[in-house]
């Protein structure tokens, strides 16, 4: 009787296994690129060596560890909650089921922020920070803006904080102009101003089908949903921040696609300035921006 292990006989090549992401087509709209995410996590290499070296065989141990991721992502979840793991900003930063995860088109708040008229020393707010990306993000290009980063989840404030010391130690930099805190939206600010508030809130309505789609279905739904057909925390942060904005300091809130007139429309009735609305690389309406006036 053989005494070889079952998976010799079935270690493959990394150009098999990339062919293999077409059995995701129907969990995923990017499924070469997940597998793509998986081999190189697996492996330690970047995307690139997978066509450097397409007939790199995996050993018995990486093979079982993507037979276990593809059948995970398989099942429909996130490719960033298989490897813990999410570039956003070209930074690595980790992820938990405790937040929501982060997105491309988010990146477009980050650069509409760090491209506002304000102060090399601006102090910036960033609210529901989550695994804290806009905020580190932020400090990763501007080492002498001061930014507090606030999330009402104790375990996103955790996530934050050890997304900070990874980063630190990551790119030898002192990460040290970011303070993270618990805090409900403004409840804990009292007394502080800022040149610039951002926000990713949640602002998707209740019962939307998107709900039951792809990545969204693994992510909290407290992140996610707002009343007032996904608008009450957009408003509740468009109210809140006219006192806890310097004048002439900007808000930035990333909403839904459809959500753009609507957001303008607050901001206005706000007294807000400067009201506009950015598309993302889609086209669709993503960040609305305004200036509390002086």
């Amino acid at each position: 009787m053989s005494t070889h292990s079952p998976f010799i006989s079935t270690l493959l090549t990394v150009s098999a296994l990339l062919k293999k992401s077409a059995e995701l087509s129907t969990v995923s709209d990017t499924p070469r690129l997940d597998v793509e995410v998986l081999l190189s996590h697996i492996l330690d290499k970047d995307r690139s060596f997978l066509y450097t070296w397409p007939e790199h065989q995996l050993n018995e141990q990486q093979q079982q560890c993507f037979d276990d991721y593809f059948q995970r992502r398989s099942e429909g979840e996130p490719v960033a909650h298989i490897i813990g793991q999410r570039e956003f900003w070209s930074l690595p930063f980790k992820v938990t089921p405790a937040t929501l995860i982060p997105r491309p088109e988010t990146e477009l708040l980050v650069e509409l922020a760090l491209g506002l008229p304000v102060s090399d020393r601006a102090e910036v707010l960033d609210l529901g920070t989550g695994t804290g990306a806009i905020a580190l993000a932020f400090a990763s290009e501007k080492n002498h803006w001061q930014i507090t980063a606030v999330d009402a989840v104790p375990a996103a404030v955790q996530l934050t904080e050890e997304n900070r010391q990874q980063l630190k130690s990551l790119l030898n930099k002192g990460f040290a102009n970011v303070q993270v805190f618990q805090s409900d939206w403004f409840a804990e600010l009292k007394g502080q101003l800022f040149d610039v508030i951002v926000s990713n809130p949640p602002y998707i309505c209740e019962g939307d089908q998107h709900l039951k789609q792809g990545d969204v279905r693994f992510e909290p739904l407290s992140a996610l949903v707002a009343d007032e057909q996904g608008l009450s925390d957009l408003q509740a942060i468009i109210n809140g921040a006219q006192i806890y904005l310097k004048p002439n300091g900007w808000l930035l809130l990333e909403h839904g696609f459809d959500q753009g007139a609507a957001v303008q429309e607050m901001m206005h009735n706000a007294g807000y300035e400067s009201v506009a609305t950015h598309t993302d690389l889609a086209g669709k309406d993503r960040v609305s921006l305004c200036c509390k006036s002086s």
